[in-house]
């Protein structure tokens, strides 16, 4: 999986990509070929202890 800050171009990669948002990260899945992975965002959510 890639970690991308921009998905713009991640999800024209295949026609079966999709952008799914999650936790509040954003992620391109495709299912035909998972090698597209991709996600973006999520930095700021870690645990301060």
């Amino acid at each position: 999986m890639q970690v991308l800050s921009s998905l713009k171009e991640a999800k024209k990669r295949h026609r079966d990509c999709q952008v799914v948002k999650r936790r509040g990260r954003i992620y391109v899945i495709c299912k035909s070929n998972p090698r597209f992975k991709a996600r973006q965002g999520g930095a700021k959510n870690r645990h301060k202890r």
